[in-house]
């Protein structure tokens, strides 16, 4: 499987829009998921970008933006939790 990162701006005004369908499909379409920040999600696929992108868009207002990265490699964080961090190790390659 491989790992993204799924980023989003929900651009509608508050309240005209519930999310809830989009959170769904964000669990349910990948293996592992990682929500610790608001608009920022990390999942395990075996689909493309370009997949996942596909079936999350049907889930977004048509102001919103929507934007699926395929993660590898190094990364960093600050301020996050000790749990927060262990995961990011466990499910994220340095590649």
């Amino acid at each position: 499987m491989r790992t993204y990162l799924v980023s989003y701006d929900l651009n509608s005004p508050r309240g005209t829009n519930d999310y809830t369908n989009l959170h769904k499909a964000l669990k349910e379409h990948s293996g592992w998921w990682w929500h610790y920040l608001d608009s920022t999600w990390i999942i395990k696929s075996n689909m493309s970008a370009a997949q996942i992108r596909d079936i999350l868009k049907q889930y977004i207002d048509s102001g919103d933006e929507l934007l699926v990265v395929r993660m590898s490699g190094e990364w960093a964080s600050v301020g996050f939790s000790k749990e927060a961090n262990d995961w990011l190790y466990s499910h994220i390659s340095w590649e």
